[in-house]
Order: C-alpha cells, then sequence, then structure tokens
C-alpha cells in the first residue's frame, strides 16, 4: 500500500484527492494546505484524512511514501526537494518547476535517493492523445509537416505567471510526445492588457528538420474556450477538438501532390480531398490513468512517461519563450 500525501487543495487538489482515492494500491492518508478556509470542507468530504497546514511536517512523517505538489509553481522546488530528500517519490502538479536549473537538481536528487518524479502532464493520458499518438507511430498521416495549436479561453487570469506558463505546458508537454522531436529554437511574442503578465501570446518552434514547423496560440482574452490541434502530414490532416463530446479526433485524406519539382514553371500541384474518419477514443478519465501509472512505476521502477526529463524539456521552453518575449520576439535556441 502507497501512502500519499496532498499538498494544495484550491482548485486541482480535490481532483488530485479524489483520484488517488480510487487507485488501487494507494491510500491518501494527508491533505495539507495553508488556507485554514478549506480545512472543514476537506474534514467533511474526508472525515478518515488528516488535515494539516504547514508542509513541513508532511515531510518528517514516516507514514507517507509518495507526495503530490499541487501548489503554485514558485513553490514547486523547495516542497519537492524537501520530499525527495526524506525519501519520498514525488507528483508534482504542471509547470515542473520555475527554471531549468532547479528542474536538473530534483532529477538528480531522485536518481541518488531512487525515488520517481513525476509531472501533472494529464493530456498524455487522454485517449485522444494516445490515439493520435499511436496513429503518428504507424505513419498513418506521413511524414508531419506542421502541428498548430490553439487554447484560448477568457480567464482565468493568474497573478503570479503569464499566459503562456499557464497554458502553454499542456500543449508543449503533448507535442514533444506525440512528434517525439527536440525543437531547436523558440520564438514568442506577446502582449499584457489586464495586468502586467502577458495575457496573450503566439509561439513558434522551430526543428532541426526544417520541413517541421510547430504554433501555439495561447489567450486569456478570448470570447470564446477553444481547444483545437491541427497536425498536418504528407498523407493525411488530423484536427483534435477537445471540446467535442462526440468526434474528437478527424482524420481528414486530404493533402497536396506535387508532380514535378524541376522548376517553378512546370510545377504541377494536385489537391487530394478523401473520405473524412473519426476513429473512436477512450473515454477514461485521463487523471485516473495517471495516477495508475504513477503507482505502477512506483511499484516497477521503471521511468513514468511524464518524469522529470520530460518536465525539464517544458520548463526548457518555457524560459525560452520568457526570453523571446523580453527580446520583442527574438528567436531563442534550445
Amino acid at each position: 500500500m502507497i501512502r500519499v500525501a496532498v499538498i494544495g487543495y484550491g482548485y486541482w487538489g480535490p481532483n488530485i484527492v479524489r483520484n488517488f482515492r480510487l487507485t488501487p494500491g494507494v491510500r491518501v492518508t494527508t491533505i495539507c494546505d495553508s488556507d485554514t478556509s478549506v480545512h472543514q470542507r476537506i474534514r467533511r468530504d474526508y472525515p478518515d484524512i488528516e488535515v494539516v497546514n504547514e508542509w513541513k511536517d508532511v515531510m518528517r512523517s514516516p507514514s507517507i511514501d509518495a507526495v503530490a505538489v499541487v501548489t503554485p509553481v514558485t513553490t514547486h522546488y523547495d516542497i519537492a526537494r524537501e520530499a525527495l530528500s526524506n525519501g519520498k517519490h514525488v507528483f508534482v502538479e504542471k509547470p515542473f518547476t520555475r527554471t531549468v536549473s532547479q528542474a536538473a537538481k530534483l532529477i538528480d536528487l531522485a536518481a541518488a535517493n531512487r525515488l520517481q518524479i513525476m509531472v501533472d502532464h494529464t493530456f498524455l493520458f487522454t485517449g485522444a492523445v494516445r490515439k493520435i499518438k499511436q496513429l503518428v507511430e504507424q505513419k498513418v498521416l506521413g511524414d508531419i509537416y506542421y502541428y498548430d495549436s490553439t487554447r484560448v479561453n477568457l480567464g482565468m487570469f493568474q497573478h503570479d505567471v503569464n499566459v503562456v506558463w499557464d497554458l502553454a505546458p499542456h500543449d508543449f508537454s503533448i507535442m514533444l510526445y506525440l512528434l517525439g522531436e527536440t525543437p531547436e529554437s523558440v520564438t514568442a511574442s506577446g502582449s499584457s492588457h489586464v495586468n502586467s503578465h502577458e495575457d496573450v501570446a503566439y509561439i513558434t518552434v522551430n526543428f532541426p528538420h526544417k520541413t517541421l514547423l510547430a504554433h501555439f496560440n495561447v489567450n486569456w482574452l478570448s470570447p470564446v474556450k477553444v481547444r483545437t490541434t491541427l497536425i498536418g502530414g504528407k498523407r493525411k490532416m488530423l484536427v483534435w477538438d477537445d471540446l467535442s463530446q462526440d468526434e474528437k479526433i478527424k482524420i481528414y485524406d486530404k493533402g497536396v501532390n506535387v508532380k514535378s519539382r524541376e522548376g517553378i514553371y512546370d510545377l504541377l500541384v494536385a489537391y487530394r480531398s478523401g473520405d473524412m474518419h473519426a476513429p473512436k477514443v477512450d473515454r477514461r478519465e485521463a487523471l485516473t490513468l495517471e495516477c495508475e501509472h504513477f503507482v505502477e512505476c512506483i511499484a516497477s521502477g521503471k521511468s513514468p512517461l511524464n518524469d522529470g526529463e520530460a518536465g525539464y524539456e517544458v520548463v526548457r521552453m518555457l524560459q525560452a519563450c520568457d526570453k523571446s518575449l523580453r527580446e520583442n520576439g527574438k528567436p531563442v535556441r534550445l
């Protein structure tokens, strides 16, 4: 039985508690939150779980095997470092840390103590992303030409990070997982309207393989909520609408065939337009599968799909975006 403590019971914390309680082989023993006003609600919902307000008390407990860190990103490093130093596995809300240096130190500490780090890149466990990964690996789309993602909504404005750090970790982690390619550089432009943090941003990611390009639109000021990803391949093209209830993925047998490359005047382009196919995707809750994967990795010793290294790569891209934003959209090499 793996005994888990959850630190932070704000927006995402209740979901973490609920799913770990549903995970076989896990017992949530403690919930920690510095806001004592939520303690009564926790005790009402989970009378069998200990409630504390100091996370350092959790670290000293020998009866806790793993810690889920569901707090602001500026606190991730200190809490995770303390947990690893005290022999506890760590599950960390995205983004992993505030800097790549912090991420690297946590990875080294976990390796030295033979402990697991899992970064909460929940979307990797959705049925849609797992299906797209299968399609990419099977070359159904052919060579990938572009990856285009839009994640926009009205709010929720964050006081400690900009829209890139809030929304882009989802899409960066998904892209890195699906494409299996290491980016070469990042270009970001954005603007601030409500507070000092950028609330609208556009990001372009370049790869060593020059024919592949990725673009991201993240926005807290959109009148509508959009969660759409387009992946264009040589053979077929795919649209993933995460808000769709029925057909989350649509595969289009559309594309362009070039018949001649001998000269611009001899270039013949044929447009291909075939059927659309909407494959069935697994409807199980992604966070449930992620919690089960965490427990499985602790038991087996294998590295999680979304381990510290995966979290490090996302933080590396986020830091590069910040630098590009400060330098008015100048490309930043990774």
